[in-house]
């Protein structure tokens, strides 16, 4: 894990983050790059054509450059190569092109949690961060002195279209040194019989070479509990889930539930693209 990019809007939720993705960067000897996205009124794309003036972009992003300049000088980033920048773009657009530009291994994020996707780090951007990104996102949901991973919970229906996320995710658990837990959740609408679901799971990783993890069927009212109240049940310190890109996270997830487990579990959440 080479790069690490930590997208800032300078809030608290933003610092724990950036403690966060320091502990990974550390263990992995990585570099840190911290992107502030200043995206303007809208009137200010004519700021070359004379809709804002150059001199009151300029000290927008010189404001932005000195915050980030003390940001780096935080005590626990000693230690580690801390790039800084500034990018005059909509959030997710300036995070997927950093992302893509420099190559990045993850994105690091803060959540405020369940107030909903308007008060995540950076407003509803945060959630098209999340679904579109081909880079994993780990989203944080509060402050953690020691960011632990030994208990890695994944929630998925084990399709084969989750094949290639899933080796993502495994080389994430030997990064971290977790013990996968594997659990597929089982409602009403949705139900197997247990050794159904743990067919599937054990075909599913039959050729990953697994050695440290767990096969489950959690049985709950919906999808979200049951990913929520199992995670609880192992004390999970991540989550982790495929996305889907344009359709949302990943196809077993209907509707907002996927938006809902986002805001409403405590828990570190780390996604995959499909």
């Amino acid at each position: 894990m080479k790069r690490i990019l930590v997208p800032t809007d300078f809030s608290e939720h933003a610092e724990d983050a950036l403690k966060v993705a320091a502990q990974i960067a550390k263990k992995n000897n990585s570099e840190i790059i911290v992107l502030h996205t200043l995206e303007l009124p809208s009137q200010m794309n004519d700021a070359i054509t004379g809709g804002i003036s150059i001199p009151e972009t300029m000290l927008f992003m010189k404001k932005a450059n000195e915050m980030l300049s003390k940001i780096a000088e935080r005590p626990y980033l000693d230690g580690l190569t801390i790039t800084e920048m500034v990018k005059l773009d909509r959030p997710a657009e300036g995070i997927a092109k950093v992302s893509n530009e420099h190559e990045i291994d993850l994105i690091v994020m803060g959540s405020h949690g369940s107030s909903g996707f308007e008060e995540l780090l950076i407003g509803s951007n945060t959630e098209k961060v999340v679904r579109h990104s081909e880079i994993p996102v780990l989203v944080i949901k509060k402050h953690a002195e020691k960011f632990k991973t030994t208990n890695f919970v994944f929630a998925s229906d084990f399709s084969k279209e989750t094949e290639k996320p899933f080796k993502k995710l495994i080389e994430f658990t030997k990064i971290f040194d977790s013990k996968l837990h594997l659990v597929m959740i089982c409602t009403p609408n949705s139900f197997k019989p247990t050794h159904v679901a743990e067919k599937i799971i054990t075909d599913f990783i039959a050729p990953f070479n697994l050695s440290n993890y767990s096969i489950n069927t959690y049985n709950d009212t919906n999808i979200e509990n049951g990913i929520i109240n199992f995670s609880n049940s192992v004390d999970a310190d991540l989550i982790g889930m495929c996305t889907h890109g344009r359709t949302g996270f990943a196809h077993f997830f209907n509707g907002s539930i996927s938006e809902d487990l986002v805001n409403h579990a405590v828990k570190p959440i780390i996604t995959f693209k499909i």
